[in-house]
C-alpha cells in the first residue's frame, strides 16, 4: 500500500495538464507539497488557474526540461524558494516522430526529431536527478518516478515511433543507473508506464483516462522504507524491461 507523506515537496514536471497534471493534483490531496513545473510564465499562469478551480493546493513553476544546461541553476533556485525536493516525478516528455505518428520509420526519423525527443525525454531528466538526487541521498530519503513506456521495453521492441522509442528505452536505463547509485538508502528510484491514456499525446481514441495514467506514480511516488526500487511497472506490477 502506498504511504500518506505529509510535509514531503514534490516536483512533477510537464504538469500543466494530462497525466502530469493528475499526478500533481493526486500528489496535493495527499497533503503533499507540490510543485508543478511548467515551460513558461503562461503555462504557469493558466496551471495555476486550473489547479485552484479544481481545489488543488498546488504551485506552479517555470522549468524547461528541454534547456538541460541551465537545469541546475533553476532547479537551485526552486529549492532556495520552496525548499529541498523529496519526490520527484519525471513526466515531461515530448512524440514528435513522423510523419504517420505510431507508424513512422526509422528511415524519415530527422536528426532534429531525434535530437529534440532527447533533449526533452533523457537529457532533462538525467540533468534533474544529477541534480537533485544527491540531497535525496544526503537527507536519507526521496522518491523518484521517470515516467516512461512500454514503448521503451527492449523485451518488446519494434518498429514505429523510433525516436521517443529510443528515448524511453534510455530513461529506463537512467532508472537502473540512479537507483543503483541511491543504493542502501531510503531513496526509491522506479520507472513506470501510464498506459495508453487520453491525452494530448494519447489522443481521444486512447482505452485510459488521466486519474488511471497517474495510478502507478503516485503509488511509487508515496512508497514506504520497504518498497521496491530500480523497477519498471505498470498497473502496479512488475514488467519486463
Amino acid at each position: 500500500m502506498a504511504e500518506v507523506i505529509a510535509d514531503k515537496t514534490a516536483l512533477v514536471t510537464g504538469a500543466n495538464r494530462g497525466i502530469g497534471f493528475e499526478i500533481a493534483r493526486q500528489l496535493a490531496g495527499l497533503n503533499i507539497n507540490v510543485l508543478a513545473g511548467v515551460r513558461s510564465e503562461a503555462k504557469a499562469l493558466s496551471a495555476g488557474t486550473a489547479f485552484e478551480e479544481l481545489g488543488a493546493d498546488v504551485c506552479p513553476v517555470v522549468l524547461d526540461v528541454a534547456d538541460a544546461a541551465r537545469l541546475p541553476e533553476v532547479l537551485g533556485d526552486i529549492e532556495r524558494r520552496h525548499g529541498p525536493i523529496d519526490i520527484l516525478v519525471n513526466n515531461a516528455a515530448i512524440l514528435i516522430d513522423g510523419p504517420g505518428g505510431f507508424s513512422a520509420s526509422l528511415f524519415d526519423m530527422t536528426d532534429d526529431t531525434f535530437r529534440r525527443t532527447w533533449e526533452t525525454n533523457v537529457l532533462g531528466p538525467a540533468a534533474i536527478i544529477r541534480t537533485l538526487l544527491p540531497g535525496m541521498i544526503a537527507r536519507g530519503y526521496g522518491r523518484v518516478v521517470n515516467m516512461s513506456s512500454l514503448a521503451g521495453q527492449l523485451s518488446g521492441m519494434s518498429s514505429g515511433f523510433p525516436a521517443y522509442r529510443i528515448s524511453k528505452a534510455a530513461l529506463n536505463a537512467l532508472t537502473r543507473i540512479a537507483a543503483a547509485e541511491a543504493a542502501r538508502t531510503d531513496v526509491k528510484v522506479n520507472a513506470c508506464s501510464p498506459g495508453w491514456v487520453r491525452t494530448d499525446m494519447g489522443g481521444p481514441e486512447a482505452s485510459r483516462s488521466p486519474q488511471k495514467g497517474a495510478e502507478t506514480a503516485i503509488w511509487l511516488a508515496t512508497l514506504p522504507a520497504n518498497g521496491p526500487t530500480g523497477g519498471f511497472f505498470q498497473d502496479k506490477a512488475s514488467v519486463p524491461w
